[in-house]
């Protein structure tokens, strides 16, 4: 699949040079204001130019204040999907038939051999993934940690989350940051929901952190590099000390990883803040379908995490670390058939993904940084090192599965 782009270009500017780079995009380019975004503290700005007028810049000079060039692209919320990996797409005509032709074999499958797994995990006080990940045995809530969840928004209005200390803004033009997908209230349920919700089962992690509602993708759930990088740049801005992007645009086999995202997240670090971000869900495995993690997860500086199911096999849909240059699975979470909370009036939803991992990861990463004071890359090395080991290939899961302190 060919990425869409929009027709404008990320240029990244060396760290100490930003100035520099910025007058050198003025004297290059007669462009307005409104054509030329500049993120300062990330060191990157988003032209609209001519790409025949990009070979001026003259990057591969050492003495250029730009590094780096690349087309603008669109991401996206990735979907919702089933345990298989096939996006939930049929017609209701396609599940009577389907209902019919297995009801006898369902019914001769119902036995003392049901999944062993479905019988032991009890989810009616917490769900199946905080149980997972030892959250439930954890001291340490998140207090004082500032975690940053930049997807389609947050429903303000939702009950488990009032009296909260949220910070929100929104990215999208035309949108304000009220959720209209559900995509990103499910997220931020995950990683600092309610430690009381209205309905059981307990389905948050970090429940004292202070929450950044970043709406970078619409309602419809997409979004530009621009978006993306406007909210990177306000959490690191705002002192967030974890950025969690459940987001991101497919790879093809052998393809690199962004530099620029690279040189941001790397900053990012060296600033003490861990961008966390979701592999991707485009493999298909029960087909024999592979593919490799996506844009921006596969940068190496950024942890990209994989989704297993409740039996800890990882899941049909998680992309693998198949890409020599960067685009490795740096650990593993819950992202089969996880609860959190839903833009009203549905208040929660049950869904599945690589999307729904993450926060996950976000949550745990928030309870460490609280109980140790680690943060940026050593916080990162913790994760690892806490992990709990999988018997699966470390390209489909990395470190293991992320566990709380």
């Amino acid at each position: 699949m060919t990425p869409q782009t929009t027709g404008k270009y990320l240029i990244l500017f060396r760290e100490d040079s930003v100035a520099e780079g910025v007058q050198l995009l003025s004297e290059t380019f007669t462009t307005s204001s409104s054509d030329t975004l500049t993120f300062g503290e990330l060191g990157v700005a988003v032209v609209a130019v001519d790409p025949t007028q990009l070979s001026s810049l003259n990057i591969a000079s050492p003495d250029s204040p730009i590094l780096a060039v690349e087309p603008e692209q669109v991401l996206y919320a990735l979907q919702d999907v089933t345990p298989e990996g096939a996006i939930v797409s049929v017609s209701v005509d396609y599940l009577r038939g389907y209902r019919d032709a297995v009801t006898t074999l369902s019914d001769s499958l119902i036995s003392s051999d049901q999944s062993q797994a479905e019988a032991v995990i009890d989810e009616s006080a917490v769900t199946w993934g905080l149980q997972a990940t030892e959250v439930t045995q954890s001291k340490y809530s998140g207090a004082g940690i500032k975690v940053a969840v930049l997807d389609t928004g947050f429903d303000l209005t939702h009950p488990d989350f009032l009296g909260r200390n949220v910070t929100a803004k929104s990215f999208v033009e035309g949108q304000d940051v009220q959720d209209g997908n559900g995509h990103g209230t499910h997220c931020i349920g995950t990683a600092c929901g309610s430690k009381t919700p209205g309905v059981l089962p307990l389905y948050g992690i970090a429940y004292n952190a202070e929450i950044y509602a970043g709406k970078v993708l619409s309602n419809e759930g997409s979004g530009t590099d621009s978006q993306i990088l406007q909210g990177i740049e306000w959490a690191i801005a705002n002192g967030c000390d974890i950025i969690s992007m459940s987001l991101g645009a497919a790879t093809q086999p052998g393809q690199s990883y962004s530099r620029i995202y690279e040189a941001i997240a790397k900053r990012a670090l060296k600033r003490g803040t861990l961008i966390v971000a979701a592999a991707g869900n485009e493999s298909n495995r029960s087909a024999g379908i592979i593919r490799p993690v996506g844009r921006p997860a596969n940068c190496p500086s950024i942890l990209a995490v994989a989704a297993i199911d409740v039996q800890l096999q990882v899941a049909s849909f998680s992309t693998q670390g198949i890409n020599p240059k960067g685009g490795q699975i740096d650990i593993a979470a819950p992202g089969v058939k996880v609860r959190s909370s839903w833009i009203l009036p549905l208040h929660y939803r049950t869904i599945s993904g690589t999307s729904m991992a993450t926060p996950h990861v976000a949550g745990i990463a928030a309870l460490h940084a609280e109980a140790t004071g680690l943060r940026g890359q050593e916080l990162w090395n913790l994760l690892a090192k806490s992990a709990q080991r999988l018997p699966l290939p470390s390209v489909d899961v990395g470190a293991g599965l992320v566990q709380a302190p």
